[in-house]
């Protein structure tokens, strides 16, 4: 059996969405990565960044930093595993939002596990 992968590349959207679709009868567990990266405006005191992942419309985690390197990048990044249960869709969304920083990547990577 070939393991699924899930992916959807955002580009420089703030929102992120992936469905991973119902298997017949078998239940899966995937590793879930969300990874956000923003170039911080050289001009930009006070910058932050932030990023917001939700399964299935409830909010899983959120977290909130302040941006550093102007006029650089910075990242947030999530990871977790997530069972999806079997004869049923799982819907993941990641939402960025940033303040002195413009979005330069957000993805979503849904790979199943052995296990």
């Amino acid at each position: 059996m070939k393991l699924e992968y899930w992916k959807y590349d955002a580009g420089t959207d703030s929102v992120a969405s992936l469905v991973i679709p119902a298997a017949l009868g078998r239940e899966r567990t995937f590793d879930l990565d969300a990874t956000l990266l923003v170039h911080v405006l050289a001009e930009a005191s006070g910058s932050s960044l932030e990023m917001t992942v939700e399964v299935d419309g409830k909010r899983l985690w959120a977290r909130r930093i302040p941006g550093h390197n102007l006029g650089e990048t910075d990242s947030l990044e999530y990871h977790c595993r997530l069972a999806v249960k079997a004869d049923a869709d799982c819907r993941v969304r990641a939402k960025a939002n940033c303040k002195g920083a413009r979005v330069l990547s957000l993805v979503l990577e849904a790979r199943e596990t052995a296990y």
